[in-house]
């Protein structure tokens, strides 16, 4: 659904992706749909990066207002909401990947410096997968799969 028309800053590319989702709270909510397979309001409340309540709701409202995610109904329970990433949201996919291998590369995180490699090793297939699982409705978390081995991404990369 997409929001009014906003005055932009500038035409540059950056500049507008940046305007609609260039704060850090809307890189981790679709990075947490994305990698981590969260859908609700509670999954990223606690996801422990400590954001509050009026700023999660905020950009939520933001992101689906962008088309890049939308709510639906839970399956089950009509009475609570899901979030998904659209197509377009699905699209940032390889922003999301870069943004994890450059800051692995570049600065101390908690993740596996193994399964940071093996990512950036296998670009392709790691985007190929979360489009596979984001096509089936698969919520699965990307990260623990392929840090159990459970997500083989050569043999993906060869299909």
């Amino acid at each position: 659904m997409p929001g009014k028309p906003r005055k932009r800053r500038s035409g540059c590319p950056v500049s507008i992706a940046l305007e609609r989702f260039g704060d850090r709270w809307s890189l981790l909510i679709i990075r947490d749909l994305m990698v981590r397979g969260f859908r609700t309001f509670k999954e990223f409340q606690e996801s422990g990066e400590g954001i509050a309540t009026n700023i999660l709701a905020d950009r939520l409202e933001k992101l689906e207002l962008s088309g890049i995610l939308t709510r639906e109904a839970a399956e089950e329970d009509g009475r609570r909401v899901n979030y998904r990433l659209t197509e377009k949201g699905i699209d940032l996919t390889p922003v999301i990947l870069e943004l994890l291998i450059w800051s692995a590369r570049h600065e101390e995180t908690g993740t596996s410096c193994a399964v940071i490699a093996k990512m950036a090793h296998n670009r392709d297939a790691v985007v190929q997968e979360v489009r596979r699982r984001w096509e089936r409705g698969d919520h699965t978390p990307l990260l623990p799969g392929i840090e159990t081995g459970d997500v083989d991404l050569e043999e993906r990369r060869a299909s």
